[in-house]
């Protein structure tokens, strides 16, 4: 055996401090996914993950063979590792779990199903990154992919290349719990909205608001922070990454539905089409074969409730 490692509504926050919510979401923006998990509401958060499944996942995972010699897959598996640009804050995507010492979440097991294909071990190794450094990370080597809730855009494709999308979501609105006269994009005319400097989250909000007064952080533990301690009036993110604010401070909510539609893809060097095209290969495999809905189950799935939702289509 093979070694192994361990609708969205107006009221998100209060399913989640009712504990229906503690997983994962997957989405969409391109902010960074750093969650505040020191002072929240709930206290530290702690991953509902399941670990075991995706330790069977990975098990039951065959190894890629014949790997061209001088590819990147080549070189990742020479080395022994998945060198992986990510976050271990984020409760949705990939979190610290303290027990353990293993970074838990849909990102997470989805880095470690990649590096398993690729060296037959599921190790990881993560750099962290923000908003503001994975194109650099990924562009001087730094890192070999990175899995961070990372939109698909056309300028970030300037700079690198994406295999995926594998997961979509859309900007949503989070405000303090118990907020009344918020419900769209245009009704934050006048107000005071954080948000974070390197997502497409302030065209967004200038587009939908002209009139409002945009902040902009960092990290998203940065704009949590401010809209807890009264400095804003909402904050503007990925959907996902809200739902994780919320799950770890019960003192935020999430308002209504997605506004945008946005594909998160998985960060590569740009000009390497043969390890864009093995990475796309290997995630149409695991959406074919059930992995990919097993991953959600796993994840998203013990937190939100309702059907696997469709994966979009690869490239």
């Amino acid at each position: 055996m093979r070694s192994s490692v361990s609708p969205l509504g107006r009221r998100f926050g209060t399913v989640a401090a009712a504990g229906a919510v503690l997983a994962l979401i997957a989405g969409c923006s391109g902010g960074s996914s750093e969650a505040a998990v020191p002072g929240g509401g709930a206290g530290q958060a702690t991953s509902k993950a399941d670990s075991s499944a995706i330790q069977a996942l990975i098990e039951a995972q065959q190894p890629a063979t014949d790997l061209p010699a001088g590819s990147t897959m080549a070189e990742i598996k020479e080395k022994g590792e998945l060198t992986v640009g990510g976050v271990q804050t984020s409760a949705l995507f990939s979190l610290l779990n303290p027990t353990t010492g293993q970074v838990e979440g849909f990102d997470a097991a989805m880095s470690q199903l990649l590096a398993d294909y690729i060296i037959g071990e599921p190790k990881t190794k993560l750099v962290n990154v923000t908003s503001q450094t994975r194109e650099a990370l990924i562009q001087n080597g730094s890192v070999d992919v990175v899995f961070a809730t990372y939109t698909i855009t056309p300028e970030r494709q300037e700079k690198i290349s994406f295999a995926g999308p594998y997961y979509q979501d859309g900007l949503g609105i989070q405000v303090k719990a118990g907020t009344e006269g918020i419900a769209t994009l245009a009704d934050l005319n006048d107000k005071t909205v954080v948000t974070q400097s390197a997502s497409t989250a302030p065209n967004e909000i200038t587009k939908a608001a002209p009139d409002a007064e945009i902040q902009l952080f960092e990290t998203n533990t940065e704009a949590l922070q401010a809209l807890r301690q009264g400095r804003a009036d909402a904050y503007v993110i990925d959907q996902s990454i809200l739902a994780g604010n919320a799950v770890t401070n019960d003192d935020v909510e999430v308002i209504g539905e997605k506004f945008t539609t946005d594909p998160y893809g998985i960060g590569l060097a740009k000009d390497d089409p043969e390890f864009q095209e093995f990475v796309n290969t290997w995630l149409e495999a695991k959406i074919a074969d059930g992995t990919w809905a097993k991953v959600w189950q796993a994840t998203v799935g013990t937190a939100v409730p309702g059907d696997v939702p469709a994966p979009p289509t690869i490239g």
